[in-house]
Formats: structure tokens, C-alpha cells, sequence
């Protein structure tokens, strides 16, 4: 142990006046070294100082005020349940008139789930004409990307070419992509051996 000086967590071993497995080799290092002794003197002064100075207690609401400058992460899960519980009523009354509308309420999308669910021509419709809107707009918003990120020459190329020019823009996207994935792999893979 003479050949080097002790660290802090071992004179705090000292300072704590523990005793231990590996205390005693301490406490010899310290009277032959002149350094660590000086050292251990200077934080036991430091230590008793320390013990003369009076408790004061904290004035009322201190905790109370740091806190609320400490950024506190609160899950998702506990922020919801605090949320639902401040809307639940506390008196008996108003927590029968809550159960009371919860059931109306539930009773009429029960109700009314059994009714759309017994006209299968009807949901079948709405569908069709919801899922054929959405195809229209999805292609147009895509057609619109492809616009302002490519240039309108591009697209007129591609619709020259036809789905010749589709599959051809398609495969050009899924080889660049590729090349991208396996480019930061190998990237990764330089990095992590250097």
C-alpha cells in the first residue's frame, strides 16, 4: 500500500472511523506517510468543525418551493390516472348522477353499434366511399410530395414511361434505401472496432 496515496472514499473510511476488512491497511499506510497523514488531519479538523455548527430547521414550505423548480418526469400511466381522478365527483349524490349519465351514455353507443352493425348494406357503403376517398387523397398527397421534393419534370417522365417508370423509381428507392441501411451499418461496425 506504500506506493500510492489513498483515495477520498478511503479516508472516509478513516474519517467514519470504520473497522473492516481492509481499514487496518489504511490506517498503517496513513502513519507512514507523511502526504495522507496531513491529509486525514485536515479533514478530521474540517469534520469536527462541521459537528460545532448549530442545526437550524429549514423556514416552513422550503421543500415545498425547490421542488417545484426540480423538473419531476412523470409517466404517462400516473399523469392519466391524476387526470381521471380529478374529474370523478366526491360527494355520493353527484358520483350516482355520474354512474347514471356513464350508463345512459353507454347504453345509447351499445344501441346504436347494434344498429349499424344489423344494416350490412349500409356500413358496406359508407366503407366503400370512405376507403375510395382515402385512396384519392392518399394519392394525391403523394403525388404532391413527390412534386415539390422531385420537380414536375420528374413526374413527367415517370408518367411517360408508365408503370415501366413506377417499378423503375420504386426499384431506384428500395436500392438507395438499401444502400443507406448497409452504408450506417458500416459506419457503426468502423466505429464500434475503433
Amino acid at each position: 500500500m506504500n506506493h500510492r496515496h489513498l483515495l477520498p472514499n478511503e479516508f472516509d473510511l478513516l474519517l467514519d472511523e470504520e473497522s473492516g476488512f481492509g481499514v487496518q491497511p489504511l490506517r498503517e499506510h496513513v502513519r507512514g506517510c507523511p502526504d495522507c497523514r496531513a491529509l486525514l488531519d485536515g479533514a478530521e479538523r474540517v469534520a469536527s468543525a462541521l459537528a460545532e455548527i448549530p442545526w437550524i430547521a429549514p423556514r416552513y414550505g422550503m421543500a415545498d418551493r425547490i421542488m417545484s423548480q426540480v423538473p419531476v418526469f412523470v409517466p404517462w400511466h400516473v399523469s392519466t390516472r391524476d387526470s381521471v381522478v380529478q374529474w370523478i365527483p366526491t360527494g355520493h349524490v353527484a358520483r350516482l348522477a355520474a354512474a347514471a349519465l356513464v350508463g345512459v351514455a353507454g347504453t345509447m353507443v351499445s344501441g346504436l353499434t347494434l344498429w349499424i352493425a344489423t344494416r350490412g348494406d349500409l356500413v358496406s357503403m359508407i366503407t366503400g366511399l370512405a376507403g375510395e376517398g382515402a385512396q384519392r387523397a392518399a394519392a394525391d398527397a403523394a403525388g404532391d410530395l413527390i412534386v415539390a421534393v422531385l420537380g414536375p419534370q420528374v413526374v413527367t417522365v415517370v408518367q411517360q414511361l408508365g408503370s415501366l417508370g413506377v417499378g423503375l423509381a420504386m426499384g431506384g428507392f428500395v436500392v438507395a434505401s438499401l444502400a443507406t441501411v448497409f452504408g450506417l451499418r458500416r459506419v457503426a461496425s468502423t466505429r464500434a472496432r475503433s
